[in-house]
């Protein structure tokens, strides 16, 4: 969970797991894993997102360890999650992005994404 804490989250490794097997008996989500010499350095995780007015699919994370940033790693893994989109019949990979994570936007654009919009987000315990 070295990777999630980067993001800002702090998670047991219970929630990985329970995460983890949620999305690899999903199939509409994927999630790709970069590892090198057996250390993981990345992952990006993905779903596909249906709208009465859209389908589109959805980074829901991704992260690339600090060490190995600048790499190619995020541009791979970005990707991957484009062919499984496409073999999914979408035409649309949103991500969204904290407005406070400047540099991930700056590689979201090198990337060629466009910034559709803005907004706030509100939640709510259950």
């Amino acid at each position: 969970m070295p990777l999630t804490r980067q993001l800002g989250y702090e998670l047991s490794e219970q929630q990985t797991r329970e995460s983890i097997n949620y999305i690899l008996h999903n199939k509409e989500h994927c999630a790709y894993v970069a590892v090198q010499n057996g250390i993981v350095l990345g992952w990006i995780q993905a779903f596909i997102a249906v709208r009465l007015e859209s389908k589109f699919i959805e980074i829901s994370g991704l992260v690339v360890d600090e060490s190995a940033r600048g790499t190619g790693i995020g541009k791979k893994l970005t990707a991957k999650v484009c062919e499984w989109g496409a073999d999914k019949q979408c035409e649309t990979l949103r991500v969204r992005c904290n407005v406070k994570r400047t540099e991930s936007h700056k590689f979201y654009e090198k990337l060629g994404f466009t910034e559709n919009k803005q907004q706030k987000v509100f939640h709510i315990d259950l």
